[in-house]
């Protein structure tokens, strides 16, 4: 049988992964933090866009608790990235040029950027929505080409089927998150770079989104889909647009502040209605696939950091939504927002239940709580 190594996005066989990054996996001790999921940042996206959420519907309370548990998620997490690349850096390097788990690090981009967000929508700290707004760029920019350089220049390459996987969507997440704050900022007073900052970055991000969606369609329809390849990552493909959404209502909303925006109002309105439409297209797939995944071929429902992958489209959905309500005046949808809150703080639950478990277990396993036990 094949060598496969966990990707948190599809199954990569020794026979289509890189050689360096096979030899890696093998040679990597079995402890939790050489295997850390590359993507754990998710986990930051989901709870902070949900928080934006329940700010949104007045629930000021769920806001603020919200977004402690991103904040200390945020710093958590980040700590123990950091530590892996300082401990196990050539298996940190395997995973940034890898096909299939390089684009995973783009959550921090967004991690960061949704924090921001959160910063000052939530908490009215806009001095640190700014600093993290330009720790996200620089973060974009090494992640980003980092792993962009290794999959077009390194080989051997794996093919579609093996390479791509919904990962690849936080092309599009990571930069259109850099507009959402950015437009945000925006509204706090008129800078014209900053305008074309957002605009460069939410057309940037739509570009990005057509060529990997494209991709990804062709790999769903044209080769043969196997349950483990059909995990939480897929609904990135509507959560990327669904930022799309986000992005462009923000800018909508800061036109009165700057000209550049306004010159092309009406083209923003017509982007975000196109990213609506694609966002609520996606979402009966993505469920068929999970119904198909988890009943039909019977894929056990256990805890994994990619499943909140699958909370982060719930939250953005809903936010997305209420600020293009706000921005173009569409009051039909009012009724609409509320619901995904609902839905994305019981998948929100769920994910928080299931890694507060694991947690748990890994502790009770440990040598350390065995000694203290014993």
């Amino acid at each position: 049988m094949a060598d496969t190594t966990e990707t948190g996005g599809s199954a990569e066989t020794a026979e289509t992964a890189p050689i360096a990054d096979v030899r890696e996996r093998r040679k990597a001790p079995a402890s939790g933090l050489a295997t850390l999921f590359p993507g754990y940042f998710a986990l930051v996206m989901a709870t902070g866009i949900i928080a934006i959420g329940a700010h949104l519907e007045g629930l000021e309370w769920l806001g603020d608790g919200l977004f402690a548990i991103a904040a200390l998620a945020y710093v958590v997490i980040a700590a123990l990235m950091t530590m892996r690349a300082a401990r196990y850096p050539r298996l940190v390097l395997a995973d940034l040029t890898s096909h299939a788990r390089g684009f995973a690090f783009l959550t921090a981009v967004a991690a960061t950027d949704v924090l921001g967000a959160v910063s000052g929508v939530v908490q009215d700290w806009w001095g640190l929505a700014w600093v993290l707004w330009f720790i996200g760029i620089a973060a974009w920019l090494i992640l980003l080409y980092i792993t962009l350089v290794a999959v077009v220049l390194g080989g051997p390459k794996p093919g579609l089927e093996a390479g791509i996987n919904g990962t690849w969507f936080l092309l599009t997440v990571s930069t259109e998150s850099i507009a959402v704050l950015g437009a945000l900022l925006l509204r706090r007073g008129d800078s014209d770079v900053l305008a074309f900052t957002c605009l460069a970055m939410l057309c940037l991000g739509l570009v990005l989104y057509l060529i990997v969606m494209t991709m990804v369609f062709l790999r769903w329809t044209f080769a043969s889909l196997e349950p483990t390849e059909a995990d939480p990552p897929a609904w990135i493909a509507a959560g990327a647009v669904a930022i799309v959404v986000l992005a462009g209502s923000n800018l909508l909303l800061a036109q009165d502040a700057a000209p550049r925006i306004a010159r092309v109002a009406p083209a923003i309105e017509a982007v975000v209605v196109l990213a609506w439409a694609t966002a609520t297209f996606w979402f009966p797939l993505m469920v068929a696939i999970g119904v198909w995944r988890h009943v039909i071929r019977r894929v056990p429902l256990r805890y994994h950091p990619s499943y909140w992958a699958l909370v982060f489209p719930l939250g953005m959905y809903g936010v997305a939504t209420s600020r293009m309500i706000e921005a173009t005046d569409l009051t039909a949808l009012d009724w609409l927002p509320p619901v995904m809150l609902a839905i994305a703080l019981t998948a929100w639950a769920l994910a928080f239940a299931g890694l507060v478990g694991t947690a748990s277990r890994v502790w009770r396993s440990s040598p350390v709580a065995v000694s203290g036990n014993g």
